[in-house]
């Protein structure tokens, strides 16, 4: 039978666990060693108690941590995942604030083509990329799509709308071209469609 082990905190865990290699453990255990924030030492020791068999609401009781984290720090342990106890980051994430809506503002208002890129209009997808890279507040494009159009932007091409005749018929208008690339001659016909009336 392996022997029970104190972590720093004055918490046992046995050697031999549910679910860390021994790998993992002594990984842990050696991380538990350094000088950590508050809240990374507690993810390791959730991991640790939960390969020693303590149950959520044990582990919540001994580290006075929300149900919610322990759950989130077993399931790392329990899949394999104990070793990116410092992947996630701290806190909520960077709000959107006052410069990056300025900055989202000026950059749909000009072309890619003046920051460097290929493509002559904006996507939700690129200023999202853009602007994490700027400002390291990362927005999903979504929502960045929501703020153009509170700021009465849009990347979308706007339609024109077909010109209404005088005598109430619309004007309907198909133009055909030729569509191989680089081809010559480049014909182009235009036909156009009147209502009529029988």
């Amino acid at each position: 039978m392996w022997a029970l082990q104190v972590i720093p905190g004055g918490i046992a865990v046995d050697k031999q666990g549910l679910y860390l290699t021994t790998f993992q453990h002594k990984l842990l255990l050696k991380s538990l060693e350094t000088d950590l924030r508050p809240e990374y030492r507690r993810r390791i020791e959730i991991m640790l108690l939960a390969d020693a068999g303590q149950s959520q609401t044990q582990i919540c009781e001994a580290l006075g941590c929300s149900q919610e984290t322990a759950r989130h720090w077993i399931t790392m342990a329990q899949t394999g995942q104990a070793h990116h106890w410092s992947d996630r980051p701290m806190g909520r994430p960077k709000a959107v604030n006052e410069q990056y809506l300025a900055r989202l503002h000026e950059l749909a208002s000009h072309s890619p083509r003046e920051h460097g890129y290929s493509f002559e209009r904006w996507t939700g997808q690129w200023l999202s990329k853009h602007l994490a890279k700027e400002t390291g507040i990362k927005v999903s494009a979504c929502h960045i799509n929501r703020l153009l159009k509170e700021m009465g932007l849009s990347t979308r091409h706007k339609h024109e709308t077909p010109k209404q005749e005088t005598d109430g018929t619309k004007d309907s208008r198909i133009t055909i071209g030729n569509l191989l690339p680089n081809s010559e001659p480049d014909f182009r016909w235009s036909l156009n469609f009147l209502k009529t009336s029988n």
